[in-house]
């Protein structure tokens, strides 16, 4: 069983009436991201182009997690829309609204509207590194061999 931390969430006034994130399942990773656009004029995201769809949400992180916004599955299977920075990145920090950066890779124009499912968010813990100045690194089998060099 995971363990569970409280996240303190605002909903923005362009958000109201909409449902919080939520698992869709018990073990579900992800809490499925809502678009937050209006109701009476769906944003249209045409093939090739990418937009900065709305939650209207804010919240606030506790020291040593991150949020993580990543594409939900079935919107790049079926239609090929996904987030285009993915995974995205929110910081403990960071205050503002929740944006999605999606991009249509499909062939027809994808509407999205308000209350749609656009993306998941993982919170997850983080590790932070101290990097070490070194004159040279320990030998490995790998080596320096980079894309492609472990096969197809």
């Amino acid at each position: 069983m995971s363990a569970e931390i409280k996240v303190e969430v605002r909903k923005l006034p362009h958000g109201e009436g909409l449902a919080l994130p939520a698992y869709q399942t018990t073990d579900a990773a992800g809490l499925d991201l809502l678009a937050a656009v209006p109701a009476e004029a769906p944003l249209i995201l045409p093939p090739g182009k990418y937009a900065m769809v709305p939650t209207g949400l804010t919240i606030a992180l506790p020291a040593g997690f991150e949020a993580q916004v990543r594409p939900r599955s079935g919107l790049a299977a079926k239609h090929g829309v996904t987030v285009l920075n993915a995974p995205g990145t929110i910081d403990a920090d960071y205050r503002g609204e929740i944006n999605v950066l999606l991009i249509n890779h499909g062939d027809t124009p994808f509407p999205i509207q308000r209350g749609e499912r656009i993306a998941q968010m993982v919170i997850a813990p983080i590790t932070r590194a101290e990097l070490v100045p070194v004159i040279s690194l320990s030998a490995t089998e790998r080596g320096s061999g980079g894309f492609g060099s472990t096969g197809r």
